[in-house]
């Protein structure tokens, strides 16, 4: 089995598709503080909305049996049933809207991050879940420290925060003592207020180091080696040296399809050994001349050789072949700044080209014509 690359060695950022099979697999980037938070808020929601309203109905509903208790008959086991329905029955309108945001608030808490999706890879027995190495790695390496970091944060914050509130509150707690016990609530609530508001405002900014950390962690994570990077590019975009294979193949099979049209030239023009073009011009196909092959050296050579095979006239400018060279194409018509020079060429061609047999090359004179 080999040995997985070391984390010094992967210095390549993650390929986007390295990003997005990570993704596919559930590896996403994740702030364990974040559903805490949407937690604390639902509870302080909870505190503020319901806690009160809820309990002042509860009570009144207990009330009839603490009040009065013989009232209430229990003269078989049937009838406690029933009795303890009803009292379990009320504690479930009490308790049921705490339930329904506390679980409301822990699925918009991982929803903000990333959205739902069921990902079979999370669920598979994986034997580093219950590797011993592994486990202490976790627990004693980076991601351990940040974790105990972040729980002595919270811890400390708390602390902190109960502290100011109780020194704050003493006097209201004792007075509580000896004033009407309805008021008891009122004011324990309005501590657990305060206390709910002060732990969400102190986890806002635990929750913003721990996303910003929790993405860094994951980018550095799926870096990757340079080999890596390299081997990827050759499965997604192919072997180079296959590529490269392909394009001369494509080449070759171009350059003989070239060749093969040069029969079809009108004339050729030559450099007379570096370059070659070879056009063609009939009046009745209509358009300005067409390049239907060009070449350099040997290419260049066999332009030309297969021109004295079928008398098509070779055409000697070292200039107007040269500047035309880089800026035609084959099977393209030529540029209109070469219409000039390449016209009076096929008049000459016409005109005069006749007087030989075309086994030889031509000399063209621009001053001749």
């Amino acid at each position: 089995m080999a040995e997985e690359p070391d984390k010094e060695s992967k210095t390549e950022e993650a390929t986007p598709k390295k990003t997005q099979d990570a993704i596919d697999k559930g590896n996403i980037p994740t702030s364990k503080e974040l559903p805490v938070l949407f937690s604390m808020g639902a509870m302080l929601l909870i505190t503020v909305f319901t806690i009160q309203d809820g309990a002042s109905a509860l009570t009144r509903k207990l009330r009839l049996f603490i009040d009065n208790p013989g009232g209430v008959r229990i003269e078989q086991g049937q009838d406690a049933v029933l009795l303890l329905d009803a009292v379990a029955l009320e504690i479930g309108r009490f308790l049921l809207p705490a339930v329904v945001i506390l679980c409301v608030a822990g699925l918009a808490g991982s929803m903000a991050q990333n959205a739902p999706r069921f990902v079979g890879e999370r669920i598979r027995p994986q034997f580093s879940r219950i590797s011993p190495r592994k486990g202490w790695e976790r627990i004693f390496g980076a991601q351990g420290a940040v974790e105990f970091g972040k729980s002595l944060f919270k811890f400390l914050t708390c602390g902190f925060v109960l502290a100011l509130l109780l020194k704050s509150s003493q006097f209201d707690l004792v007075n509580a003592m000896f004033s009407d016990p309805g008021t008891i609530a009122e004011t324990t609530i309005f501590i657990t207020v305060r206390l709910l508001s002060a732990i969400c405002i102190a986890t806002v900014l635990l929750v913003v180091v721990d996303l910003v950390w929790a993405r860094l962690q994951w980018r550095r994570n799926l870096r990757m080696t340079r080999h890596e990077v390299k081997d990827e590019m050759k499965n997604s975009e192919g072997d180079p040296m296959v590529k490269a294979r392909l394009r001369s193949i494509a080449r070759d099979r171009s350059r003989n399809r070239m060749i093969a049209a040069i029969p079809r030239a009108t004339l050729v023009l030559a450099n007379p050994t570096h370059f070659s073009i070879a056009l063609r011009y009939v009046p009745e196909e209509g358009g300005a001349p067409m390049v239907i092959a060009k070449g350099q050296d040997l290419i260049a050579l066999k332009i030309r050789e297969i021109a004295r095979e079928n008398s098509i006239p070779i055409i000697e400018d070292k200039i107007l072949t040269r500047s035309m060279f880089p800026n035609v194409e084959v099977d393209r018509t030529i540029p209109i700044e070469f219409y000039k020079a390449v016209a009076e060429i096929i008049y000459f061609v016409q005109t005069r080209g006749h007087e030989s047999k075309y086994s030889k090359s031509l000399t063209y004179d621009q001053h001749s014509t």
